[in-house]
């Protein structure tokens, strides 16, 4: 299996996504990477004995954070996204990753790959962590800014297959993101897509509020592109304020207060660990006709590690042809 990865795309690119590509080889065996970015470069990043699974495919270009998507990826032919994303298309690689501008990798996924059979509206995914360690998948997070109750219904047939295929969780709990948890909470949207979940097989548990997201009480989380774009800013911004706060208060804290910190260190490590991101590597877009995964921009080389070895299973367990095969044909959803 051949998974080409966006060599130059993150904030520690080339550095880490060179040595994420020779960790994923050297843990995954059959699996080959294909690094693509200018290859001169790229070479001078390997360690001394590299692993053979380690491959280049050339481009002379890249996409920044900062670039408009849809403009960058149309004149940038040669860069890193578009090269890599056709060699998929093409047949030369079975998946693509990046840690780059996510807006011109939803604009170049959809392009180059298209929709898959029986998709009206393509989603953005991530997994967000829990208290428990164990996570949640959200989705929409921002392909499209206005959905339908259809829409909403195909997230969850799309997030469905993939908890269950690539995390391995049996019937994987299904819960809309509302402002209340009784049925008839929210807008026309949120009860025609209450209506049809309702009514389908999947194992949908009804509406779920944010406050309880983390306390993981569904796998999979629906709701249009407007509202879980802010979501999932929030939560990064949040985050990071909570990180700020604390290490202000430790820097003004007294002597049995940093100690106290101090002891407590391996208990705060394993509190990162659990709510670190960099663990679930990468999503995918569901309902492309492809394979397309997005790591986060600052991920690390273990988060570009992990989030190959996502597209190779999401190749492996053929999620793309699951979608499709289900959505292609609406009276097996139970609807």
């Amino acid at each position: 299996m051949k998974v080409v990865l966006d060599a130059m795309g993150g904030d520690r690119a080339p550095a880490a996504t060179v040595a994420g590509a020779c960790a994923a080889v050297r843990e995954q065996a059959g699996l080959e990477v294909l690094l693509c970015g200018p290859e001169d470069r790229l070479r001078a990043e390997l360690p001394p004995n590299p692993p053979a699974g380690v491959g280049f495919l050339p481009a002379s270009e890249a996409i920044a954070p900062d670039e408009s998507p849809a403009l960058a990826f149309r004149s940038k032919r040669d860069s890193t996204m578009a090269v890599g994303l056709r060699a998929v298309r093409e047949g030369a690689a079975e998946a693509f990753v990046s840690c780059g501008n996510t807006g011109a990798l939803m604009v170049g996924t959809l392009l180059t790959f298209g929709r898959a059979p029986g998709v009206d509206r393509p989603a953005m995914t991530s997994f967000l962590p829990t208290v428990d360690g164990e996570g949640f998948l959200l989705l929409d997070l921002g392909a499209h800014m206005d959905a339908s109750g259809r829409n909403l219904y195909e997230f969850a047939v799309m997030g469905s297959i993939y908890a269950e295929l690539v995390r391995g969780i049996e019937r994987p709990r299904v819960g809309l993101l509302n402002v209340g948890t009784e049925e008839g909470k929210g807008n026309e949207v949120s009860r025609e897509a209450y209506a049809l979940l309702s009514q389908s097989d999947l194992n949908f548990v009804g509406n779920v509020e944010g406050r309880d997201l983390f306390e993981h009480p569904v796998d999979v989380v629906v709701t249009d592109g407007f509202v879980g774009n802010i979501v999932i800013k929030t939560l990064e911004g949040y985050g990071s304020g909570i990180s700020r706060v604390l290490g202000r208060e430790l820097r003004h804290s007294g002597f049995r207060t940093l100690l106290g910190a101090f002891l407590a260190q391996n208990t705060l490590r394993g509190l990162r660990k659990r709510m670190d991101y960099s663990e679930y590597g990468g999503a995918p877009f569901l309902g492309v006709n492809g394979v397309s995964i997005k790591c986060h921009g600052s991920s690390d080389s273990r988060a570009i590690k992990n989030g190959i070895l996502v597209a190779a299973r999401v190749v492996g367990q053929g999620v793309v042809q699951r979608i499709a095969a289900r959505l292609e044909k609406p009276a097996a959803a139970g609807i």
